[in-house]
C-alpha cells in the first residue's frame, strides 16, 4: 500500500496489472539512476586522479627487475619462464570459447565476447611478457603491458555484464579498451605513464567492490572472491618485487609470483565457467 502510494500516477487507461507495471517500472528507474550513479561516481573519481596526480615519466629503473638472474642462457630466467603459465592456463579457455557459449555457462553474447578477450589477452600476455623480459626496454614494453591491460578491461566489464546489466558492460568494456590504447599512445608520444597507472588501480578497487554490492546471477560466484583474492595478490607482489624476493632468500621475485598468481587467476574462473549455471534469469 505504500509503495504504490510513493508511486507516480498512472496515466492512460488503468487495469488490472496496472499497479504492477508501474511498480516495476518505478523500479527499473531506479535502479537504471543507482547505475548511472556509480558509473558517473568512477569517472568523475578517476579523472580528478588523473588530474591531481603529476606526470609519471619512464625511468631506466622501470625496467631494473629484483631478479636478473641468467640461468641456462637465458637473460632474466625466471621472469621469462614464469610467463608461460598464462598460456598453459589460457589456451584451453580460448578454445572453449572458440567452440560457442555451449562449453561454458555463458548465457548473454557480449558477456561470451568478453571472456574470449580475456583469454586471448592472456595467451598474448604470455608471448608478450616472455618477449619483454628477455631484453626489458622500452621498445618492448608495449608488448608486455597491452595484453595484461586487455585482459584486465575485459574481466571488469565482464562483472558488470553478468552483475549489472549487458548494455552497460558493453559500454564499459569499448570505453576501457579505447583508453588502453590512449594510454599506451600517451606513454609512448607524451612519456605520461598516469594514464595507464589508473587503468591498473581501478580494476583492483572496482572489482571487489562490485562483488560485494551486486548479487550473483550465477552460481558458484565464490569463485570470483577467490580469484580476485589472486588477483590483488599478484598486484602487490608486482608492487613488492624486491621485498618479496628478500624475503624468501632470493628464491623467486615478487614479479615472478605475480605472473604466477595472474596465472591461477586464468584457472580458477576456467573452472568457475566450467560448472556454473544461471541462478537469477535475465532478459538478453
Amino acid at each position: 500500500m505504500h509503495l504504490a502510494a510513493d508511486l507516480p500516477p498512472h496515466r492512460g487507461r488503468g487495469g488490472p496489472g496496472a499497479g504492477p507495471i508501474a511498480l516495476a517500472s518505478a523500479l527499473l528507474r531506479r535502479e537504471n539512476h543507482r547505475r548511472r550513479a556509480l558509473a558517473g561516481g568512477a569517472v568523475l573519481a578517476s579523472a580528478l586522479l588523473l588530474v591531481a596526480t603529476p606526470r609519471l615519466r619512464h625511468s631506466p629503473a622501470l625496467h631494473l627487475f629484483a631478479d636478473m638472474r641468467n640461468l641456462l642462457g637465458v637473460p632474466n630466467t625466471l621472469n621469462v619462464l614464469t610467463a608461460y603459465p598464462l598460456l598453459l592456463a589460457g589456451v584451453p579457455g580460448l578454445i572453449l570459447c572458440l567452440c560457442g557459449s555451449g562449453c561454458f555457462g555463458v548465457s548473454l553474447r557480449w558477456e561470451a565476447l568478453g571472456w574470449f578477450l580475456f583469454y586471448a589477452g592472456n595467451v598474448a600476455a604470455a608471448f608478450g611478457s616472455a618477449y619483454y623480459h628477455l631484453k626489458p626496454d622500452d621498445d618492448r614494453l608495449i608488448w608486455d603491458r597491452l595484453p595484461m591491460m586487455i585482459s584486465s578491461s575485459s574481466l571488469l566489464s565482464i562483472l558488470v555484464i553478468e552483475r549489472v546489466d549487458e548494455r552497460f558492460g558493453l559500454s564499459c568494456l569499448i570505453s576501457l579498451l579505447s583508453l588502453v590504447l590512449v594510454s599506451s599512445a600517451c606513454e609512448r608520444v607524451l612519456d605520461d605513464m598516469r594514464l595507464w597507472v589508473i587503468l591498473n588501480f581501478v580494476p583492483c578497487i572496482a572489482i571487489p567492490a562490485m562483488l560485494f554490492l551486486f548479487p550473483p546471477k550465477y552460481t558458484h560466484s565464490r569463485f570470483w572472491f577467490l580469484a580476485t583474492g589472486f588477483y590483488l595478490l599478484a598486484r602487490f607482489e608486482g608492487l613488492a618485487d624486491r621485498k618479496v624476493y628478500s624475503v624468501n632468500r632470493y628464491f623467486i621475485s615478487g614479479h615472478s609470483l605475480e605472473h604466477l598468481c595472474f596465472a591461477m587467476v586464468t584457472l580458477i574462473l576456467t573452472v568457475m565457467l566450467s560448472f556454473r549455471n544461471i541462478k537469477i534469469a535475465r532478459d538478453s
